[in-house]
Parts: C-alpha cells; sequence; structure tokens
C-alpha cells in the first residue's frame, strides 16, 4: 500500500487505480491528485466549518454513505469538534484544516465536501448568505442564469453582493458574504427575496420545494441557509456520471454562456481557471474574522 507524508503525517493510500466514475474512468487515485492540486483554493472555504461527506467507497453508481460524525479509524490529528446546533444530540463532526486532512478524506472516497453557512466560533450565526438554484424537468442552468441576474440585482438593493458558482449538478449556487447573522434571520431574507422572485417571474421562478411545481421552472432554494443545512462547497466534486466541480464563475463568464455545456467544469479545467483567476470566491473570506466589510441584512 502506498504511503505519502503530508505536513509531518504518514498517510496510507489505497485503491488507487479503483475507478469511481465509471463513464469516463476517474480513478481514486485521479480524485486524490485532485484535491491535492486545489487545496490552496478550497481549505481556507473549509476551514473552521463542520464537515458532512458524501462518501462512494464503490464509485459514483455504487451505495453512497452520508457522514456527519467523525468516521471511525480517524487519526488523532484530524480536527474534530463538538456542534450542538443542528440536532438535539450533540455531533462529533471532522474539520478539514489542512491538506493532510484533505487528502485523508479523499482517500475515505470523500468525493463531495458540504457544509454549513457558519463556522464554529459562531454556530448557527451565518457569514455567507447563499440560494442554491435548482432546474426543474424542462429548465436548465440558463434558465438559472435569468433567475440569478435578478436576485444579482434585488440583493445589490440591500448592499448584498452575490457571487456565482456552478452547482456541479444542473444548477448555480449564489453566495454573499454577511455580517455574522442568526441563521433564522437570515433564511427569512433569503425566503423573502425567493418569494419576490416568484412573484416578478412567476413563469419562471418557484419558491416552494414541492416537486409538482417545478416543471419548466427555477426553484430558488432559499432553505440552505438553515442552521442545520449544508450546500457543496467551492471546488469540491461532485457524484455525477463525469467528475464535474462545484466551480467559482465570474458574471461575465456566465452571461457569456451560450448552451449548458459552456457551465460544465471538471477536474481538469480547474487548475488552468485557478493559475489564471485565482480564487473567484476569495471575497468570500475577506473580514471573517472582523465584521468590517461584510454586508449587513436589512432589519
Amino acid at each position: 500500500m502506498p504511503h505519502t507524508e503530508i505536513g509531518g503525517h504518514r498517510l496510507a493510500l489505497s485503491n488507487l487505480d479503483k475507478v469511481l466514475y465509471p463513464a469516463t474512468g476517474f480513478t481514486k487515485g485521479e480524485a486524490i491528485h485532485y484535491y491535492a492540486s486545489v487545496a490552496d483554493v478550497i481549505l481556507p472555504h473549509l476551514d473552521g466549518r463542520p464537515l458532512s461527506f458524501l462518501r462512494y467507497p464503490d464509485g459514483v453508481e455504487g451505495e453512497k454513505f452520508f457522514t456527519k460524525h467523525v468516521p471511525r479509524g480517524t487519526p488523532d490529528w484530524v480536527t474534530t469538534h463538538e456542534i450542538t446546533v443542528v440536532s438535539k444530540t450533540p455531533l462529533h463532526q471532522v474539520f478539514i484544516q489542512d491538506e493532510a486532512t484533505l487528502i485523508w478524506a479523499a482517500n475515505l472516497a470523500a468525493l463531495e465536501l458540504h457544509t454549513p453557512q457558519w463556522q464554529v466560533g459562531h454556530q448557527a450565526e451565518a457569514d455567507c448568505l447563499v440560494f442554491d438554484l435548482d432546474p426543474g424537468e424542462g429548465a436548465d442552468i440558463l434558465d438559472c442564469r435569468m433567475l440569478a441576474r435578478w436576485l444579482r440585482e434585488r440583493a445589490a438593493q440591500d448592499g448584498i453582493t452575490l457571487l456565482p458558482k456552478t452547482s456541479g449538478s444542473k444548477g448555480l449556487h449564489l453566495l454573499a458574504p454577511i455580517e455574522p447573522t442568526d441563521s433564522d434571520k437570515v433564511s427569512a431574507y433569503a425566503k423573502q427575496l425567493a418569494r419576490e422572485a416568484e412573484a416578478d417571474l412567476p413563469e419562471h421562478a418557484v419558491s416552494k420545494m414541492a416537486k409538482d411545481l417545478r416543471g419548466g421552472k427555477v426553484f430558488v432554494d432559499w432553505s440552505q441557509n438553515n442552521a442545520a443545512k449544508t450546500t457543496a462547497a467551492p471546488y469540491t466534486l461532485r457524484a455525477k456520471p463525469r467528475p464535474t466541480v462545484s466551480t467559482p464563475l465570474t458574471w461575465d463568464e456566465l452571461d457569456a454562456a451560450r448552451t449548458p455545456d459552456d457551465l460544465v467544469f471538471l477536474t481538469s479545467d480547474l487548475t488552468r481557471r485557478i493559475e489564471a483567476d485565482g480564487d473567484l470566491f476569495a471575497p468570500l473570506l475577506e473580514a471573517t474574522g472582523p465584521r468590517n466589510g461584510r454586508a449587513k441584512l436589512p432589519s
């Protein structure tokens, strides 16, 4: 079994040739290599946030394991914390604070990394606002773009700057840095904007979760601002037929897209993008300690 040493920690890497994405032949070794290559940009977005893993030990067509608790056999050097706000029973969750832990998780076939909108130092106080734009049957990511533009303009009226990224699946995520604010208040604000979007664009937007309402429309999911919910982290792999990545975008390239495929990014695209543009989601990381420089939600 091959080993590697990262940050003074010795890791055993297993089954590197195992195919996790059968449609493309993408292997576990390639997934580990991907996470190592983007460590510098993904780690700041995971810092201080409890991780929920989606593990696919037999590949994306096999059984998945949704993991919130610290997995058995977790090394003692992996950072963990007790989380008290997401369930009646406290959880002990993993925090990916360094490259060694990131590679350890990738070796567990934890392809998808999901985080809440708050950090452990202010549990249930969100420092990010999020909208998940999810196209229903007959709609696609270009329909999500229409809603993204509407939400961008509406949020800007309240001094909030939304940033777009692909979900890595069918839709778009919009996030904005905000002052740490009670998650219930953030959820209420996001729900208000989702309802306004539905009222203004009734042929295109829906704010209710019922799937039978989504045909040909985009569900503006505001609920991921709830303290107990999570969103796919920037730069995480997604468990789709191809190794797609939840990829930060510029508004200009979102506007320039002519087809849905123009907004699909694979692991092989990310190194070039990061070398050219850096971390397009860096504004989410600014002023994470002091509250200066982050938008305040309207009262």
